[in-house]
Protein backbone atom coordinates (compact mmCIF):
# COMPACT_ATOMS: atom_id res chain seq x y z
CA UNK A 1 0.00 0.00 0.00
CA UNK A 2 1.22 3.69 -0.57
CA UNK A 3 2.60 5.36 2.16
CA UNK A 4 0.06 8.08 0.40
CA UNK A 5 -2.84 6.28 0.86
CA UNK A 6 -2.14 4.91 4.47
CA UNK A 7 -1.67 8.19 5.96
CA UNK A 8 -5.01 9.20 4.34
CA UNK A 9 -7.09 5.90 5.39
CA UNK A 10 -5.96 6.68 9.16
CA UNK A 11 -6.70 10.40 9.00
CA UNK A 12 -10.34 9.66 7.41
CA UNK A 13 -10.55 6.66 9.85
CA UNK A 14 -9.58 9.52 13.38
CA UNK A 15 -12.38 11.67 11.77
CA UNK A 16 -15.00 8.82 12.39
CA UNK A 17 -13.56 7.73 15.28
CA UNK A 18 -14.39 11.27 16.57
CA UNK A 19 -17.70 11.61 15.42
CA UNK A 20 -18.31 8.38 17.03
CA UNK A 21 -16.87 9.81 20.55
CA UNK A 22 -19.56 12.87 19.96
CA UNK A 23 -22.14 10.61 18.83
CA UNK A 24 -21.27 9.01 22.46
CA UNK A 25 -22.27 12.21 24.06
CA UNK A 26 -26.11 12.87 22.42
CA UNK A 27 -28.26 12.04 24.36
CA UNK A 28 -30.53 9.60 24.20
CA UNK A 29 -33.38 9.57 27.67
CA UNK A 30 -31.27 6.85 29.27
CA UNK A 31 -28.25 6.88 31.46
CA UNK A 32 -24.73 6.68 30.02
CA UNK A 33 -20.76 7.59 30.96
CA UNK A 34 -20.24 8.60 27.90
CA UNK A 35 -22.96 12.15 28.64
CA UNK A 36 -20.50 13.38 30.99
CA UNK A 37 -17.31 11.93 31.11
CA UNK A 38 -15.60 14.48 28.31
CA UNK A 39 -16.89 17.40 30.07
CA UNK A 40 -13.70 19.24 31.62
CA UNK A 41 -14.27 20.64 35.08
CA UNK A 42 -11.29 23.22 36.37
CA UNK A 43 -9.55 20.93 39.25
CA UNK A 44 -6.72 23.31 40.57
CA UNK A 45 -6.73 25.84 37.82
CA UNK A 46 -6.69 23.22 34.81
CA UNK A 47 -9.62 21.91 32.96
CA UNK A 48 -9.53 18.16 33.49
CA UNK A 49 -12.04 15.59 32.30
CA UNK A 50 -14.67 14.32 34.31
CA UNK A 51 -14.01 11.05 34.38
CA UNK A 52 -10.08 11.45 35.25
CA UNK A 53 -11.87 13.77 38.63
CA UNK A 54 -13.73 10.61 39.52
CA UNK A 55 -15.50 7.29 39.02
CA UNK A 56 -18.55 7.68 36.76
CA UNK A 57 -21.53 5.12 37.08
CA UNK A 58 -25.38 4.22 36.01
CA UNK A 59 -26.93 2.70 38.69
CA UNK A 60 -30.62 3.24 37.01
CA UNK A 61 -31.13 3.36 33.74
CA UNK A 62 -31.91 7.04 34.35
CA UNK A 63 -29.41 8.10 36.36
CA UNK A 64 -25.73 8.78 36.75
CA UNK A 65 -23.61 9.19 39.63
CA UNK A 66 -20.21 10.65 40.08
CA UNK A 67 -17.80 10.11 42.91
CA UNK A 68 -15.20 12.13 42.85
CA UNK A 69 -11.60 10.88 43.85
CA UNK A 70 -11.16 14.52 45.74
CA UNK A 71 -14.46 15.67 47.45
CA UNK A 72 -13.74 19.21 46.93
CA UNK A 73 -14.13 19.31 43.17
CA UNK A 74 -17.54 17.69 43.32
CA UNK A 75 -19.35 21.66 43.01
CA UNK A 76 -16.32 22.45 39.94
CA UNK A 77 -17.68 19.19 38.25
CA UNK A 78 -21.62 20.28 39.35
CA UNK A 79 -20.79 23.91 37.78
CA UNK A 80 -19.14 22.42 34.77
CA UNK A 81 -21.94 20.07 33.50
CA UNK A 82 -24.23 22.85 33.69
CA UNK A 83 -22.02 25.03 31.80
CA UNK A 84 -22.07 22.20 29.46
CA UNK A 85 -26.21 22.63 28.72
CA UNK A 86 -26.59 18.79 28.01
CA UNK A 87 -30.00 19.56 29.44
CA UNK A 88 -29.11 17.56 32.71
CA UNK A 89 -29.14 19.05 36.22
CA UNK A 90 -26.46 17.93 38.92
CA UNK A 91 -27.27 17.66 42.59
CA UNK A 92 -23.80 17.01 44.99
CA UNK A 93 -24.19 15.90 48.31
CA UNK A 94 -20.37 17.00 48.74
CA UNK A 95 -19.14 13.18 48.22
CA UNK A 96 -21.55 11.84 45.46
CA UNK A 97 -22.71 13.73 42.39
CA UNK A 98 -26.11 12.17 41.05
CA UNK A 99 -27.05 13.50 37.53
CA UNK A 100 -30.83 12.25 36.73
CA UNK A 101 -32.14 12.00 33.12
CA UNK A 102 -35.34 13.49 32.09
CA UNK A 103 -37.12 11.66 29.51
CA UNK A 104 -36.59 13.15 26.62
CA UNK A 105 -40.05 15.01 25.03
CA UNK A 106 -40.52 14.23 20.75
CA UNK A 107 -39.39 17.85 20.02
CA UNK A 108 -35.91 17.70 22.67
CA UNK A 109 -35.38 14.14 20.87
CA UNK A 110 -36.02 16.20 17.20
CA UNK A 111 -33.32 18.44 18.40
CA UNK A 112 -30.90 15.88 19.35
CA UNK A 113 -31.44 14.20 15.74
CA UNK A 114 -30.93 17.36 14.28
CA UNK A 115 -27.11 18.12 16.59
CA UNK A 116 -26.29 14.38 15.27
CA UNK A 117 -27.15 15.38 11.98
CA UNK A 118 -24.47 18.60 12.32
CA UNK A 119 -22.06 16.32 13.75
CA UNK A 120 -21.89 13.72 11.02
CA UNK A 121 -22.30 16.46 8.09
CA UNK A 122 -18.98 17.87 9.48
CA UNK A 123 -16.95 14.64 9.74
CA UNK A 124 -18.32 14.16 6.27
CA UNK A 125 -16.65 17.71 5.29
CA UNK A 126 -13.69 16.14 7.33
CA UNK A 127 -12.89 13.02 5.27
CA UNK A 128 -13.58 14.83 2.04
CA UNK A 129 -10.86 17.63 2.96
CA UNK A 130 -8.94 14.71 3.44
CA UNK A 131 -9.87 13.34 0.02
CA UNK A 132 -9.26 16.96 -1.31
CA UNK A 133 -5.63 17.21 -0.03
CA UNK A 134 -4.06 13.49 -0.81
CA UNK A 135 -5.45 14.34 -4.42
CA UNK A 136 -3.45 17.38 -4.82
CA UNK A 137 -0.69 15.68 -3.44
CA UNK A 138 -1.08 13.39 -5.72
CA UNK A 139 -1.28 15.19 -8.38
CA UNK A 140 1.22 17.53 -8.25
CA UNK A 141 3.91 14.50 -7.24
CA UNK A 142 5.64 14.35 -10.81
CA UNK A 143 7.34 11.32 -10.36
CA UNK A 144 4.26 9.11 -10.02
CA UNK A 145 3.79 7.43 -13.23
CA UNK A 146 0.25 8.41 -14.94
CA UNK A 147 -1.63 4.80 -14.76
CA UNK A 148 0.16 4.40 -10.61
CA UNK A 149 -1.60 8.23 -10.47
CA UNK A 150 -4.89 7.12 -11.71
CA UNK A 151 -4.87 4.25 -9.33
CA UNK A 152 -3.95 6.21 -5.91
CA UNK A 153 -6.56 8.59 -7.07
CA UNK A 154 -9.82 5.48 -7.95
CA UNK A 155 -8.14 4.06 -4.29
CA UNK A 156 -8.66 7.50 -2.37
CA UNK A 157 -11.71 7.80 -3.92
CA UNK A 158 -12.70 4.33 -2.77
CA UNK A 159 -11.22 5.14 0.70
CA UNK A 160 -13.20 7.98 1.22
CA UNK A 161 -17.08 6.40 0.29
CA UNK A 162 -16.29 3.64 2.53
CA UNK A 163 -15.56 5.94 5.74
CA UNK A 164 -18.43 8.04 4.75
CA UNK A 165 -20.84 5.22 4.50
CA UNK A 166 -19.39 4.20 8.18
CA UNK A 167 -20.48 7.87 8.76
CA UNK A 168 -23.99 7.87 7.69
CA UNK A 169 -24.31 4.08 9.51
CA UNK A 170 -23.36 5.69 12.98
CA UNK A 171 -25.57 8.75 12.17
CA UNK A 172 -28.92 6.63 11.47
CA UNK A 173 -28.19 4.71 14.24
CA UNK A 174 -28.15 7.28 16.30
CA UNK A 175 -30.93 9.14 15.20
CA UNK A 176 -32.68 5.30 15.88
CA UNK A 177 -31.62 5.02 18.95
CA UNK A 178 -32.96 9.03 19.96
CA UNK A 179 -36.22 8.89 18.15
CA UNK A 180 -36.86 5.33 20.12
CA UNK A 181 -39.37 6.17 23.14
Amino acid sequence: MHPLLQETKTRMDGAFANLSQQLDGVRTGKASPALVENITALYYGAPTRIRELGSIATPEPRLITITPFDPSVAQEICKAILAANIGVTPVSDGRKIRVPIPALSEDRRKEMVKVASRMAEEARVAVRNVRRDTNDKIKKDKTLPEDERDSLLEQVQKATDEVIGKIDAAAKAKEDEVMTV
